[in-house]
């Protein structure tokens, strides 16, 4: 898609964490940007921010379970800003907790938010996208779209579901000729308040599984795909190298989380709350941020996606770098 300096931009799940790190990727660039999210406190900093970065804000507090609203979103971006260029589908609730503990309702209402928030976004984009033949979906998944893991059944189903669905329709896209585009990026752990606001029902603080990366890793991931016909983008070399090795040995996948998957998404010694709020149905106004609580942890580095966004240089590189041992070999060898 042509690039512009003012292009329309949407964001789900702006108010925090990766979307909000997605809203300053762009603001940075000079676009308008529209923030989606239930949450309008949160909304109106992250609003702020993108102002601050440069670019153009209009929030809309959404809730993006609910079609009609993420809709009505639309038209309102469209009225303000003009047509939207790119949609990044970002939202997400979740329940950490054992498949048996948790309630029909809970299950519900994660994938709600989860799966069919991106559903409905990608519906209300393609709805205007489609007869201008133009635009770009970028839908945020996670390695987890690959490989399940326990105490996230709600969270892992619905991102299984998002990448069934993307395919789908990228081929009705291709089907059809049409010069908009539907993508997908798989993130690894990332460092948000999601693990500070989730519902839980685990003994101790849930924790992303390191190596964990800050927000502004994937945002710039995104970014990068929004502007690039990519069928899928790996962002960071643990979530590239979590979905090969469930593809090569997914029985012995399971048998190892079986064993460490409880342990490595908990904060030994630091046991929930009985009054931690959660976002699963009501926003958490105070806990919305861009980054979560494990700054000390988390790295900026991200050398898979850069060998991914520069894809010329890594072949180059690797077929120069066969070459030269071919020549080698030709003169040292007997």
């Amino acid at each position: 898609m042509m690039q512009s300096d003012r292009e329309v931009v949407v964001v789900t799940g702006a108010s925090a964490g990766v979307g909000r790190a997605v809203a300053h990727a762009f603001a940075r660039r000079g676009a308008r940007v529209a923030l989606l999210a239930r949450g309008e406190e949160g909304l109106r900093r992250a609003a702020h921010e993108v102002e601050q970065l440069g670019g153009a804000a209009l929030f809309i507090p959404t809730d993006v379970a609910d079609a009609n609203a993420v809709d009505a979103a639309a038209d309102l971006v469209e009225g303000t800003f003009g047509p939207i260029d790119i949609w990044v589908n970002d939202a997400m609730a979740t329940v950490f907790a054992e498949f048996a503990s948790i309630h029909p309702d809970e299950y519900r209402r994660a994938t709600e938010v989860t799966y069919l928030g991106a559903v409905h976004g990608t519906m209300s984009a393609l709805h205007r996208m489609l007869p201008r033949d133009h635009g770009a979906v970028v839908q945020v998944g996670s390695a987890l779209a690959y490989r399940a893991i326990p105490l996230q059944s709600a969270y892992c189903g619905a991102k299984f579901a998002i990448r069934g669905f993307t395919d789908s329709v990228r081929t009705e896209l291709m089907h059809n000729k049409s010069r908009v585009w539907i993508t997908m990026v798989q993130l690894p752990a990332v460092n948000t308040p999601q693990f500070s606001w989730c519902r839980t029902k685990l003994p101790d603080h849930p924790q992303p599984v390191p190596p964990i990366f800050q927000p502004e890793v994937p945002a710039e991931t995104i970014w990068w795909a929004a502007h690039h016909r990519r069928r899928e983008v790996y962002c960071g070399g643990s979530a590239a190298a979590v979905i090969l090795a469930n593809k090569l040995a997914p029985a012995i996948a399971d048998r190892y989380l079986a064993r460490t998957g409880y342990k490595s998404q908990q904060i030994a010694g630091k046991p929930v709350s009985l009054d931690r709020p959660n976002n699963l149905f009501d926003p958490v106004p105070t806990l919305a941020a861009t980054h979560g609580m494990f700054d000390d942890r988390a790295t900026t580095r991200n050398v898979q996606t850069w060998l991914t966004t520069h894809r010329g240089i890594t072949i180059g590189a690797v077929v120069g770098g066969i070459a030269a041992a071919s020549g080698v070999w030709r003169i040292v060898r007997p």
